[in-house]
């Protein structure tokens, strides 16, 4: 019974999601509101508040998804890639297309500036992925693929924060260039790393 009963509820849990990103999608982040989330997935406002605490939580669990699915898709590919400049592209590129299918673009351009700034709230987000991203380097080095004289944290920070104003940037492109954002960032990931390179 009990099995039931949670699946049920992540059953629950996804209509909810799935509601909002339309809503999200069909309105804006900002016009649309718990109850008309709560009134898609059909289930009351204090249950849409008993699985997430806010609008922004919403959000926040939505962008969580998407970025656990690309690390964890791209983690079982790293190992295999000689070279890291292609590990971390492969992981960016994986990290925007899932944040890309999570949230209409127009979302983002509302939750991020044009200067890479993203909400208090999404930090704890991008703090996830620099962890599971430092875990990589840190293997990395392990494998003397990069330098031991650098802080895999510190990388991992200096990288997101690089890969965070990109993402800022395209979507507030007219028309998003994945294609020539995958090339700016490679670039910069070849500068990077020919650097730490032992």
């Amino acid at each position: 019974m009990s099995s039931l009963r949670e699946r049920q509820k992540e059953e629950r849990r996804e209509a909810i999601l799935d509601a909002a990103v339309a809503l999200f999608d069909q309105l804006g982040y900002s016009a649309t509101t718990v109850e008309q989330i709560a009134a898609r997935a059909g289930v009351s406002a204090p249950t849409v508040f008993n699985y997430f605490g806010s609008k922004q939580d919403i959000l926040y669990a939505l962008a969580v998804r998407a970025d656990t699915l690309a690390l964890d898709e791209a983690i079982e590919e790293l190992p295999a890639m000689d070279s890291m400049v292609d590990a971390m592209c492969h992981l960016n590129s994986m990290i925007v297309k899932r944040e890309l299918e999570a949230l209409p673009v127009t979302v983002w351009r509302e939750i991020c500036s044009p200067y890479g700034n993203v909400s208090e709230g999404y930090q704890a987000v991008n703090q996830r992925l620099m962890q599971g991203t430092a875990q990589q380097l840190r293997q990395a080095q392990q494998r003397g693929r990069i330098s031991s004289q650098y802080d895999p944290l510190f990388i991992a920070e200096f990288l997101n924060d690089y890969c965070t104003l990109m993402f800022a940037k395209l979507v507030h492109e007219d028309s998003p260039d994945l294609s020539a954002h995958d090339q700016r960032v490679r670039q910069a990931f070849e500068l990077i790393f020919n650097g730490l390179h032992p």
